[in-house]
């Protein structure tokens, strides 16, 4: 009896001892080689070797301590891949913690009103952070990919700032891009202005493309957008050079002269009526609005003053003068 009760007592302070050990060890900081210490974790690794990893770097002083520690909380099969950073004063409880909960360092990379496509794909191929699937796809690829019904990439990606995990694919990246733009001009059509000279999303999509490269200023966008709206019930010519400039590609040379505005290709909207085939670059929130609530007016006409505003004409004769004031004419 005696020697039963010595074993359950030498047993309980062997077990006191370990989980004072245990609960010293999780709690006592880490060992960082660096300030502030990252590290990533890869799609797939097992507790193991994610365990084996930081104790090869020397932050933690053992693996198995850390493992016991994961199973004991029901936390082994709960890690979340991605990077991570940590800084002084943090335990192995503290990492394994947001190593569970997916507190990852997230990269960004931020899309601009008035891109192409091609210089959003530009900054995709650039970035360090990105895995690039699309390098080598054609823009009808990448819409197969992601899902979209459309046959032309311009100005499907809303401009936007996106975060994301180190080694993300660019195809999820154009994808929450695609789906954010449907939303906002999903939303923005469901509560546009009665007749307007559109039939559908896509359209309104085209014109908010040219408003967003045609003002300079917020407090003219709506402005821009009305004589658009106008001249399109009106059946006259748009007559916009950032489409003209879009349809030359490569060959604009950063002059626009009088003869492409007089040679015929399918984005003169001096030479074709009604609205391009595709929109011509990423218009923002503000332009899809804009678009879709135009400001009611007569004016037929605008003009830039130089400064980023713009002059507004209800007339021809009105709109010349205008131009004669603010602006010099296309060189030859």
């Amino acid at each position: 009896m005696r020697t039963l009760k010595r074993l359950i007592f030498l047993v309980l302070v062997g077990v006191c001892l370990f989980v004072g050990w245990l609960a010293y060890q999780v709690n006592t900081p880490v060992r960082l080689p660096a300030v502030p210490y990252e590290f990533s974790i890869k799609p797939g690794s097992s507790l193991k070797s994610v365990a084996k990893q930081l104790t090869d770097a020397g932050v933690l002083s053992d693996a198995w301590s850390f493992v016991l520690l994961s199973r004991v909380m029901g936390l082994a099969s709960s890690l979340k891949a991605g990077d991570y950073e940590i800084a002084t004063d943090t335990s192995p409880l503290q990492l394994l913690e947001r190593i569970t909960r997916g507190d990852i360092n997230q990269s960004e990379i931020r899309f601009i009103e008035g891109w192409t496509f091609s210089q959003l794909r530009q900054a995709l191929d650039e970035h360090p952070a990105v895995r690039h699937d699309t390098r080598n796809l054609s823009g009808k690829e990448i819409l197969q990919l992601i899902g979209a019904s459309e046959t032309a990439a311009e100005g499907l990606f809303f401009p936007d700032t996106y975060f994301f995990a180190r080694g993300s694919s660019d195809i999820a990246i154009l994808k929450r891009a695609y789906r954010a733009m449907q939303n906002h001009l999903s939303n923005a059509w469901a509560e546009r202005a009665v007749n307007l000279p559109l039939t559908d999303p896509y359209q309104a999509l085209i014109l908010a493309s040219i408003v967003e490269k045609e003002t300079g200023r917020e407090s003219d966008r709506s402005m821009v957008a009305g004589v658009f709206v106008n001249r399109l019930r009106s059946s006259m010519l748009l007559q916009t050079d950032p489409t003209v400039i879009y349809g030359l590609g490569e060959r604009f040379d950063g002059n626009l002269r009088k003869k492409d505005l007089l040679t015929d290709q399918e984005y003169n909207t001096y030479t074709r009526r009604g609205l391009p085939p595709t929109p011509i670059a990423m218009p923002g929130l503000a332009s899809i609005q804009a678009a879709l609530n135009p400001a009611k007016t007569d004016a037929l006409y605008f003009v830039s003053k130089g400064n980023g505003e713009s002059h507004f004409s209800n007339n021809l004769a009105d709109h010349n003068r205008a131009v004669s004031k603010y602006q010099k004419r296309l060189t030859q």
